[in-house]
């Protein structure tokens, strides 16, 4: 809608105003000179007519009709050639006329001004005569004869001379008035902008303010009225500013604290629109959080269960708390809390949903089971052999030397197996508490001697089955490594290849330097790993085939070991494997 400015409201009514005070005062002077002149005119004429009058009734005495007529024409021709006289009967009839013959003229008792004179004394008519075909003003006096009108004496005179001096008095009014209406249009004008240009200038600084702009300050104009509307304008632009940056520093302390949160914050609206999600939320949900402002949830977040959990947050006036998993994504887990929110008029105005990330937790409470579940199983077995063949030979086994041979060689050779497992436990537990304390030396040292010496001491099961181990190592080649600890984890993966692999086949050792790192290949030609196990097959007692692994002596834990120790010099182990033939095992240590 259009709107116009203040000076264009002020303006028009100020020149209106004025414009109808002078065409009323200009009307009000021309009724009033106007009327003035015509009564001095008919003053005048009254005073002629007198005159007139009394020697009409001189004349009448003694005269007739003819020397009134004489009389009038006489007098006519006396006087200024403007006035004109006439004498007319009581029935109507002109006796005589001062410019034509009364013989000639028309019956005048109907004329208004010969009316008013018998009944009031005095009549006055302007009015157009057709005689003389001009404008004339009539002024009527009767002539009494014993208390009786005996004829009545009428004066004229023509109006066109007052009408055209009152024209140009009228025109010097006019004129008069266009100069007074300028001048009054300027003088509205200059009025208008004084004030409205405070107002202006107020607009344009409440502008600023809106803008941000709230150290801008509006100036005094001198009016009480504005001086006070500019102080409540800086007043409210004073506590605007001490607001808005209380607001900016709250909700930088609040950003602060919700981008430092290790849990995902997200903040819906009470028809479940994201109104806000802090960083760790857009990263364990994988979401860009300027793009899913304003967007519904379902649209976001494809999980039918934290879904359901904010629509149960959103129609609850208690907190809330649930778990939500989100198995299509490699099976992660959350421990979700929720609250409402609400608005400024104590509504609810949507709902805030705190993500824990417990997929981590979850894992490690799988594997702190499995593994308790794989360390008991792994020792009730060699514990229960032990058990049972030493009560056999309580109960009478020892007579029969050869039995109780027989009987002791198993038990030793469960005991040993029981010693491995504890041995393999107590390496990782030291290679998690170095990990941990730091407390490992590394020093940069040739790589072939130390795979050199793990060749050797890996040696007497290989050649007890005819294995070759072959070693492509340039003598160049070294890396910041834990000479021990290496050495172990080569001879660990040797074995394992050895106890994997037909008789008289090889196992290949080969070392390539790299950019970024130094990787370390031990590769066998036996029968294999499953694609399905490879991903487990560093976790502590996990083992593909448990039957093989417990004859070929194996305890599960030697690739976890060998895990750990890769990860003590900040590298990374990888696996590769085709079932029937063999497996390549590959360190990546950094350089």
């Amino acid at each position: 809608m259009f709107r116009r400015k203040l000076i264009w409201q002020l303006y028009p009514s100020f020149l209106a105003t004025t414009l109808l005070a002078l065409l009323a005062a200009t009307a009000y002077s021309s009724y009033t000179l106007r009327t003035f002149y015509l009564d001095q005119l008919k003053e005048e004429l009254r005073l002629v007519g007198d005159v007139v009058a009394s020697q009409v009734a001189s004349v009448l005495d003694t005269g007739t009709a003819a020397d009134v007529d004489a009389l009038c024409k006489k007098l006519g021709r006396a006087g200024s050639g403007q006035m004109r006289l006439t004498v007319i009967a009581s029935d109507g009839r002109v006796l005589g006329d001062s410019d034509e013959n009364p013989a000639l003229m028309e019956d005048h008792s109907n004329r208004a001004e010969i009316i008013d004179a018998i009944a009031k004394g005095l009549g006055r008519s302007i009015r157009f005569s057709p005689t003389l075909g001009r404008n004339m003003m009539y002024v009527a006096l009767p002539v009494r004869e014993a208390g009786q009108t005996g004829v009545v004496v009428r004066t004229a005179i023509p109006v066109t001379e007052i009408e055209r001096a009152l024209r140009r008095i009228y025109i010097a009014i006019v004129w008069a008035g266009a100069i007074v209406a300028v001048c009054a249009a300027l003088l509205s004008l200059l009025i208008s902008r004084r004030i409205s240009a405070p107002i202006t200038r107020m607009k344009r600084i409440a502008q600023l303010f809106a803008q941000g702009q709230l150290d801008t300050r509006v100036p005094d104009t001198g009016a009480a009225e504005l001086d006070e509307l500019a102080g409540a304008l800086n007043e409210m632009a004073t506590q605007l500013q001490d607001r808005i940056l209380t607001i900016t520093r709250q909700r930088n302390e609040v950003k602060a604290i919700l981008s430092s949160l290790g849990e995902g914050v997200l903040a819906v609206d009470r028809r479940g629109r994201i109104v806000s999600a802090n960083r760790a939320a857009a990263q364990l949900l994988g979401i860009d959080p300027l793009g899913a402002q304003g967007r519904h949830i379902e649209e976001v977040i494809r999980n039918v269960g934290l879904q359901q959990f904010v629509r149960q947050t959103l129609e609850s006036d208690q907190p809330t708390e649930g778990d939500v998993s989100f198995p299509e994504e490699g099976g992660r887990f959350f421990r979700v809390h929720g609250a409402g929110l609400a608005d400024p008029q104590a509504e609810r105005g949507g709902a805030v949903i705190v993500l824990s990330d417990m997929t981590r937790i979850h894992r490690l409470e799988n594997l702190r089971r499995d593994f308790v579940a794989n360390v008991s199983h792994e020792l009730k077995t060699p514990v229960t052999s032990i058990q049972g063949f030493a009560e056999a030979l309580l109960d009478g086994g020892l007579g029969d030397g050869e039995q109780a041979s027989r009987y002791l060689g198993i038990i030793a050779k469960h005991a040993q197996r029981l010693n491995a497992i504890i041995d393999d436990l107590l390496s990782l537990s030291r290679l998690e508490e170095g990990t941990e304390r730091r407390a490992i030396l590394f020093e940069e040292i040739a790589l072939r001697g130390v795979l050199e010496a793990a060749i050797e001491l890996a040696g007497v099961r290989a050649e007890q089955k005819q294995i070759k181990v072959e070693l492509s190592c340039d003598e160049s080649i070294s890396a910041k490594i834990n000479a021990p600890l290496l050495e172990q984890a080569i001879v660990n993966l040797i074995d394992n290849a050895v106890k994997y692999s037909d008789e008289g086949t090889t196992v290949s050792i080969e070392v390539l330097q790299k950019d970024s790192e130094v990787a370390i290949g031990v590769r066998d030609r036996g029968c294999g790993i499953p694609k399905e196990h490879l991903a487990r097959v560093f976790e502590r007692f996990y083992v593909v085939d448990k039957s093989r692994s417990r004859k070929l002596g194996g305890t599960g834990l030697g690739l976890a070991i060998v895990k750990h120790i890769i990860l003590v010099h900040g590298g990374h182990i990888s696996v590769e494997s085709t079932p029937g033939q063999g497996t390549a095992f590959t360190l990546h240590l950094p350089r």
